[in-house]
């Protein structure tokens, strides 16, 4: 996906909000509007937006589980496995 291939001032979207919600929806893929020659929004289908808010979330879970792998703040997997089983005896 090329974003400078849609890439539009900001009156497109205001004379054409219809036809730019359609095709975003449509293509699934973003649209830069710009303002005075500057990049100024980002616009996207909420179906794409969600995925990507997901998609943030599950990195930041990674990356925290590899912080307290750095510092050494987690069980091995012989512990982990020995506490379920003693769970299951009781």
């Amino acid at each position: 996906m090329k974003l400078t291939a849609r890439v539009k001032p900001i009156s497109y979207l205001t004379s054409h909000a219809a036809e730019v919600a359609k095709e975003i929806a449509d293509s699934r893929e973003p649209m830069v509007f710009t303002q005075d020659g500057e990049a100024k929004l980002v616009v996207m289908d909420v179906a794409t937006y969600e995925e990507q808010q997901e998609t943030m979330a599950l990195l930041k879970i990674l990356a925290l589980g590899s912080q307290e792998i750095e510092e050494g703040d987690f069980r091995s997997d012989e512990a982990v496995f020995a506490e379920l089983d003693k769970d299951d005896d009781e």
